[in-house]
């Protein structure tokens, strides 16, 4: 309790042997539950993905007993190997991307790791596929609850969804039994017209509660935690709208180049695959309005109103309001780095862009007026995601007495990667006699607040899959109407055009720069918290 009766109670830490508290964005503050029994199936479980992502996110949900007791993984890809070489290869994969895994605990974690080859658009995959989950069923007891992950090119999940329903691998949505849950990776389609046709699909097996559209990035704290910062504190909200905020900038940039995912990425692209996903459920997170509670649905309701607020971009407003650059080849001797023309399996001549920046508008009472800028870039100084909250500057006319320029607006800053926290920034006094005034910030840092890292997003977004809290993943409604926003964009500049080059290794091409300063404003440099 505290002692000063102006602050509020601080609920004790837990007791030695206690399961602490687990903020829940559908129930806040719930107590940590073990998901039901139940067989996780990775489709292209041999992949980077599985390897990466997703089997060192379930090792480490072993190892702070967050899985059943009754729990298996089956994994299944085209290569012709055993559960033995299976096995092997997951382990291999905990030791580069994990912790090495002790050989006791790994032994009892091997045993219930199976693999089924074999190619999704062939039946007798499926037909392997049902006997080895009926096998788990009998004798691990996943009492027929069955999580798919979809870990495949976009080309084949509809017809692996459909594969699923024909081999009566689908429990009814209605079942009170036993549940099915598929989870799609991004993107989900390239256009309106394909993500509709994908979501159709996916639709005639499932229904839209068992399906779960992944975007990794909410699964990360920064982003789970700013419906916490925003609405759990009230000194925020007052601040939260046209009145004080000037503009918000959204920045997700990235240092590497395509690193040998060039065969996806031409065909896709900045806009595709980073904008219409990442950047746009950041941008809803940033504007939308309090939940009517903090469940699934009322949390998506509310982005979903957020994206259909903001104005279609169509004609002469595409070229205003969206720009787009290729990076080329900068430096030489060691400190050489290649242009996107010089990518292997990079067609000559190509016209994707891997930079793109967009200036939207959430037409709605509380954003009217504020402009909100989003950029996204590959081969950029730095790998940096933030979010930038530019106030309006002080009306009354400080300048006047001091010896510099204008003051710099106060500015909020959501470190979302690569350490994960919040800044304040704001105008002081320097010590002396001249009245001088300083930017200085008071900084947040999650690791060291609470001492621990944050967990990866994998491992929050596994959980939530496994327990059928839907609210970190993308409603039908949400994805279509994110590609509402995008579409027009993307085939005006498919018509015609080239992007502008830029240096690899510098902020991106000029022409971002002057979509703010026309405007009287700039891009803030990404930073990274001390």
């Amino acid at each position: 309790m505290s002692d000063d009766p102006h602050l509020p109670d601080v609920p004790p830490a837990p007791a030695a042997g206690e399961t602490p508290l687990r903020t829940s964005l559908a129930t806040p503050f719930q107590r940590v539950r073990t998901p039901d029994p139940l067989a996780l199936v990775i489709f292209g479980g041999t992949g980077d993905l599985a390897r990466r992502k997703l089997m060192p996110a379930l090792w480490k949900l072993k190892e702070d007993g967050l899985l059943p007791d009754a729990f298996c993984i089956v994994g299944n890809s085209r290569e012709d190997i055993d559960d033995a070489e299976y096995r092997q290869r997951m382990r291999a994969a905990l030791e580069e991307f994990a912790d090495a895994p002790d050989a006791g605990e790994w032994e009892e974690f091997a045993r219930r790791i199976f693999y089924v080859h074999g190619s999704t658009d062939d039946p007798r995959t499926f037909a392997a596929l049902r006997e080895r989950l009926d096998e788990a069923d009998r004798e691990h007891g996943t009492r027929g609850n069955r999580l798919f992950y979809l870990a495949l090119p976009p080309s084949v999940i509809a017809p692996t969804a459909e594969g699923l329903g024909r081999a009566g691998l689908v429990c009814d949505a209605e079942d009170a039994e036993c549940w099915t849950r598929i989870i799609v990776e991004k993107p989900f389609g390239r256009d309106l017209k394909t993500a509709r046709e994908l979501n159709a699909a996916l639709l005639r097996v499932f229904g839209e509660p068992q399906i779960f559209r992944i975007d990794h990035y909410l699964g990360k704290e920064t982003l789970q935690n700013l419906l916490i910062f925003r609405f759990a504190n009230v000194i925020w909200e007052p601040l939260w709208s046209r009145t004080y905020v000037d503009h918000v900038q959204i920045t997700v940039a990235e240092s590497v180049g395509v690193e040998g995912r060039a065969g996806y990425y031409d065909r896709s692209g900045a806009l595709r695959d980073m904008v219409q996903s990442h950047l746009l459920q950041i941008l809803t997170l940033v504007a939308m309005e309090p939940p009517a509670s903090y469940d699934a649905d009322s949390i998506r309701n509310e982005k979903v109103k957020v994206l259909q607020s903001i104005p279609l971009l169509q004609g002469d407003d595409i070229q205003r309001c969206a720009v787009r650059g290729q990076y080329a080849a900068s430096g030489d001797g060691d400190g050489a780095m290649a242009g996107y023309l010089d990518e292997e399996k990079v067609p000559p001549g190509s016209r994707t862009e891997t930079f793109a920046a967009v200036r939207l508008a959430v037409d709605n009472w509380r954003w009217a007026g504020v402009p909100f800028y989003l950029r996204t870039g590959k081969r950029l100084p730095a790998k940096a995601s933030e979010v930038v909250i530019r106030f309006r500057p002080a009306p009354h006319p400080v300048r006047d007495l001091v010896q510099r320029d204008d003051p710099a607006p106060n500015a909020l800053v959501l470190h979302i990667q690569p350490d994960e926290g919040i800044s304040l920034f704001f105008e002081a006094k320097q010590p002396g006699l001249r009245g001088l005034l300083r930017p200085v910030s008071m900084d947040f840092d999650y690791c060291k607040a609470f001492g621990m890292e944050s967990p990866e997003a994998y491992q929050r977004l596994l959980l939530d899959a496994m327990l059928g809290d839907a609210t970190l993943f993308a409603r039908r409604d949400e994805v279509e109407d994110a590609w509402t926003l995008i579409t027009p964009i993307a085939e005006a500049w498919e018509a015609g055009g080239e992007p502008e080059r830029y240096p690899a290794g510098t902020w991106g091409p000029r022409c971002a720069d002057e979509l703010l300063r026309r405007e009287g404003r700039s891009w803030a440099v990404p930073s990274v918290m001390e």
